[in-house]
């Protein structure tokens, strides 16, 4: 009997901490991190799967790592991201990038010459920059154009119209139509109209490219882990709601028979007796109830001090006096009318649904020998005819702008919108006949092979993702991403916030990305750090600073 008391005793103590961290992805770690670097250790971990690390995650196939979730690292000056792989050996200061040979084929199989696949490029890329010059500039685009879509097939009309030949028209056309479809899975999107245009240039692109971590991005997990105690990461733990005001939460449980919803239910009451005629017995048991709410609450605050209350999907219960979530906007799309209690507010409400969080996929093709040339490395598709959204099931390969090669025996390809959304629904198998015969149609080979493994992502159906990344939607702008991040706190004479969010959703520069995610989370813990040790607070990776420095000497010498 007594060692039952005192694992019950043990059980609620664990369920106790001063933080409680929604969600193990790249920004919650981030944010534990930065409070055990500044000597904070009373907080826990809440992460919906069995495993860390959120949208990052790398598996074995074909004899290598491949990333089901992040590919790169965004950019290296500035980037903690490329700072912490640095410091931990898992990238390498000299990136010397392999070749790169593109063929870009039509649907007769054939092959298009380099000179106007490059020529296409470089006019797309200067579109493309013109439209982040509108942020940048604020200067107006043409009237009645809204999206990058619009804007850049307006541009690529024109640039066209000069062509004498409808064949090159044509066919330049099909190679914008190929970068479009590029772009909607680096923005996160089913077409580039969904897209604001006076808002792409928001987002902060860092210089140094796209870095490819060796051993797999998830790699970047270990260093990112290893420092926090294993009794503060709980795995398997959904969460259901987050009640951030529990005293209000409890008024308002406790007047529901008075009809009240105020705070303070007691002097509510009182007031409204000043106000109606009663009989003096009436008045006397209304202040009976009144004075036994404000008792009940006294108890309640005494035997539970924090004023949150974070419930699991197996009804689990913990405690603490701030939450930092970090669920993804798919999630908080789909579910913050029910998550949080009291209810976000209405600005923070309408800030989520007017943001983009669209679907990006990958198929992964595994071959039992090498059929492409060696010298090749992409193969572009030019689809002549588009992807109608009436039928997807015969045209939703059509959303597939390429297939890169990862190594000789191994393929890549990426779509996006609801055509990955419908290819989720689909099994593996028949993926990987799809993908075969679209293969064998612009390679104009009927001897390409069928891969021994077709392995497919689905993060539109991920139930703790519903979807890729953060993109600007027409009629959104970067203060909708602001208002998400702003912190709420309880009451105007309270310091710290008691919610506070982060993930790459959250942060107006960097959203899509996960240097993105870590700062949001570093800056969540910092906020609430912020009173306690503001002298001495650490924000560098670890052996990060010298690095820094270092390249930013490069930066000035060249």
């Amino acid at each position: 009997m007594g060692d039952e008391s005192l694992q019950s005793s043990k059980k609620c103590e664990s369920n106790k901490s001063n933080v409680i961290i929604i969600g193990g992805g790249m920004a919650g770690l981030a944010a534990a991190n930065y409070f055990l670097k500044n000597g904070m250790m009373d907080f826990k971990i809440l992460e919906a799967r069995k495993r860390l690390g959120g949208r990052i995650i790398s598996i074995p196939l074909n004899k290598q790592n491949v990333e089901l979730g992040a590919n790169f690292i965004h950019g290296v000056l500035g980037n903690p991201i490329f700072e912490l792989a640095m410091a931990n050996g898992l990238v390498n200061i000299v990136n010397i990038p392999k070749p790169h040979k593109v063929i870009a084929a039509t649907e007769d199989g054939k092959q298009v010459p380099f000179g106007v696949v490059q020529e296409i490029h470089e006019a797309y890329v200067c579109f493309l920059r013109r439209c982040e010059e509108y942020f940048l500039c604020q200067y107006l685009p043409p009237p009645d154009i809204h999206s990058v879509g619009e804007h850049i097939n307006l541009e690529a009309t024109i640039f066209l119209e000069r062509l004498p030949s409808s064949e090159e028209k044509k066919l330049r056309r099909l190679i914008f139509d190929c970068f479009l479809k590029r772009e909607t899975c680096i923005s996160g999107c089913t077409t580039m109209d969904e897209v604001d245009l006076l808002e792409i240039g928001s987002y902060t692109e860092l210089q140094g490219g796209n870095i490819l971590i060796p051993s797999g991005f998830s790699s970047i997990l270990e260093p990112m882990t290893k420092n926090i105690p294993q009794e503060n990461i709980l795995s398997q733990k959904p969460v259901t709601k987050i009640i951030w005001d529990t005293c209000e939460h409890n008024a308002q449980r406790n007047s529901e028979d008075l009809g009240e919803e105020s705070e303070d239910s007691d002097q509510t009451v009182i007031e409204d007796i000043s106000k109606t005629s009663t009989t003096s017995n009436e008045r006397n048991t209304i202040l009976l109830e009144a004075s036994a709410i404000k008792a009940n609450n006294q108890r309640t605050k005494k035997k539970n001090p924090y004023v949150v209350e974070v419930i699991c999907e197996n009804g689990e219960k913990f405690y603490g006096n701030h939450v930092i979530c970090t669920v993804p906007l798919g999630v908080l799309k789909e579910k913050a009318s029910s998550l949080f209690e009291p209810s976000l507010p209405q600005y923070k409400i309408e800030s989520i649904e007017r943001l983009l969080f669209g679907t990006v996929d990958k198929i992964f093709l595994e071959y039992e020998r090498p059929f492409l040339n060696p010298e090749i490395t992409e193969i572009m598709l030019l689809w002549e005819s588009s992807v109608t959204t009436e039928n997807l099931s015969q045209s939703w390969f059509k959303k597939i702008y390429s297939f890169i090669k990862v190594s000789e025996t191994l393929l890549m390809g990426w779509l996006s919108g609801k055509e990955a959304d419908y290819m989720e629904t689909l099994p593996m198998e028949e993926v990987g006949i799809t993908c075969t015969k679209v293969l064998r149609k612009f390679l104009n080979d009927p001897f390409v092979p069928e891969p021994i493994k077709c392995v497919c992502t689905s993060w539109r159906n991920q139930p703790y993702t519903k979807g890729a990344y953060t993109a600007i939607a027409v009629g959104a702008s970067q203060s909708d991403i602001e208002s998400i991040a702003q912190p709420l706190f309880r009451n105007v004479h309270d310091n710290k916030p008691v919610l506070l969010f982060a993930g790459e959703h959250t942060h107006s520069s960097f959203y899509s990305t996960v240097h993105g995610a870590y700062l949001s989370g570093q800056t969540a813990a910092r906020r609430l750090l912020a009173n306690d040790t503001a002298e001495n607070i650490e924000l560098e990776c670890p052996q990060a600073a010298d690095l820094n420095s270092w390249i930013q000497g490069i930066q000035l010498e060249g």
